[in-house]
């Protein structure tokens, strides 16, 4: 009868050493893809879409034509060599684009702090927007299929919103000069 306790003791500490199982993972649920955009084409207006500048400030991009021109210009990379010719580019001729009517854009889909650590270091006087998803880059046509990343070009869009010149891919010492280029020749065609 000794035995008997004895026994039940031994079950209740060899069942108290092994552990209960682990709770199964929780499956996390994909983030959500940002909705596409049809694709802009000349004579397309720019959609409303919003993207987050270098401040982290919330734009829509249709609001970016209700007053002036806009040049969106599409860079792969910032802060490397070829966006950064680009850029510089924008940033030396920037005041002739605003004598022009014009306002200047960078878009890329880095972060806002990186675009914003890189407007700093290279005194970039224009907004830049960050398109993680490359949802209207890939509407502008400068998404790259294959590889995911984004192709170098320009887009002029006319005060309230219509795209009349797409450069597409461009050279990252052109673009800037190209672009300024079918700006004053726009503009001259619509003085006369």
């Amino acid at each position: 009868m000794s035995e008997g306790p004895r026994r039940s003791s031994r079950l209740a500490s060899s069942a108290a050493a092994v552990p209960a199982p682990a709770p199964a993972p929780v499956a996390k649920e994909p983030s959500p893809s940002p909705p596409a955009l049809a694709p802009i084409d000349i004579g397309d207006s720019l959609p409303s879409f919003v993207l987050k500048n270098e401040q982290g400030e919330e734009v829509d991009v249709s609001t970016l034509t209700a007053e002036k021109g806009a040049i969106l210009f599409s860079i792969p990379r910032a802060d490397t060599s070829g966006c950064t010719t680009q850029a510089c580019g924008f940033r030396d001729i920037f005041p002739d684009f605003k004598e022009s009517n014009f306002d200047v854009y960078c878009l890329s889909h880095d972060t806002p702090e990186d675009q914003k650590k890189w407007q700093i270091k290279k005194e970039l006087p224009y907004p830049l927007l960050s398109d993680p998803g490359r949802v209207l880059v890939a509407a502008l046509g400068a998404k790259n299929e294959s590889g995911g990343g984004t192709k170098r070009g320009h887009f002029v869009f006319a005060k309230g919103g219509k795209l009349v010149e797409r450069q597409l891919p461009v050279g990252p010492k052109e673009s800037p000069a190209l672009a300024l280029q079918f700006v004053q020749a726009f503009n001259l065609k619509a003085s006369l």
